[in-house]
């Protein structure tokens, strides 16, 4: 028994004491506000951009979702979309599983999105995840780069951290600030210029490019989503290296849009003792999948 716990506690109202007692009430507030940051095991990307709070949220999703459904339907009439029992879409759709439920940490719209996972027929080196959850896998990339079950929850890792840091909402609101598009009553109200802007630039979320600091956010992201799924985040290092020689000559269309590097991959390794004890302890995937033949 601790009988210390049963004592009266006994204070001291001199002026030392009281000043003493400030101060260790401060640094004891100072401590308590800085745990949160210290206490969080994983990667470290920073707070959003403030240029999102320039375009709504809701307005870029449902932009997001005509564009996949457009996407979709096209596909389907090239008879190009993965129908639902092909190996590779329930592949994918299996690694998602895992991924999806850590992406509320990072966003927690991304609880009440409509995820979506597709196979487009392809050989494009490509990959993405529009605003709201709308992932697409080109056949090109399974195919060309065979890549292993922790190499595509890099790509999709990847792919999913661009959606929850919301960077196609940052670049749109850079871009409509730059453009002098809206206005302050505009930015606070959500009126008219903006529909209207974020419809215009609807058309370029299959192609919008991110900048450096967007592209090493969402590697970080990814491979920390990754790991805590179960898979090895060493593979970012295996998937970049497979990118870099794909690279050789023309580059894939991934590549376009995702600048790859001895920059990216020491990025990558430098930041793999921030995940490793994530992936250590989770479970991992009960089943493993091959990659597709790949063609001549």
């Amino acid at each position: 028994m601790n009988h210390d716990a049963d004592l009266p506690l006994i204070t001291c109202s001199c002026a030392f004491h009281a000043r003493r007692r400030f101060a260790m009430t401060l640094a004891a507030a100072g401590a308590s506000l800085a745990m949160p940051a210290w206490a969080r095991e994983g990667v470290d990307v920073g707070s959003e951009s403030r240029f999102t709070k320039l375009v709504s949220a809701d307005q870029i999703e449902q932009a997001a979702a005509q564009q996949y459904a457009q996407m979709k339907q096209q596909a389907a009439q090239q008879r190009a979309l993965g129908p639902d029992s092909h190996p590779q879409v329930v592949r994918l759709r299996a690694i998602s599983q895992r991924i999806i439920p850590f992406s509320s940490e990072w966003n927690e719209r991304a609880s009440r999105w409509k995820w979506e996972v597709n196979l487009i027929g392809s050989k494009q080196i490509n990959a993405f995840c529009m605003p709201g959850g709308k992932i697409a896998f080109y056949t090109g990339i399974l195919e060309q780069l065979q890549l292993t079950d922790d190499e595509v929850a890099m790509v999709m890792g990847h792919e999913v951290a661009h959606a929850l840091r919301e960077h196609a909402r940052e670049r749109m609101g850079k871009n409509m600030a730059t453009q002098g598009a809206i206005g302050l009553g505009a930015a606070i109200l959500g009126l008219g210029s903006i529909g209207r802007s974020v419809a215009d630039m609807g058309g370029q979320l299959l192609t919008l490019k991110f900048g450096r600091e967007d592209e090493s956010e969402a590697d970080l992201v990814g491979m920390e989503l990754a790991a805590r799924a179960g898979y090895d985040p060493r593979a970012g290092v295996s998937l970049w290296n497979k990118m870099a020689q794909a690279s050789k000559g023309a580059p894939p269309q991934f590549l376009s849009t995702h600048p790859s590097g001895p920059t990216r991959i020491r990025d990558i390794e430098a930041n793999l003792p921030r995940v490793e004890g994530l992936y250590a302890r989770a479970a991992k995937p009960p089943q493993r999948f091959e990659p597709p033949a790949k063609k001549p």
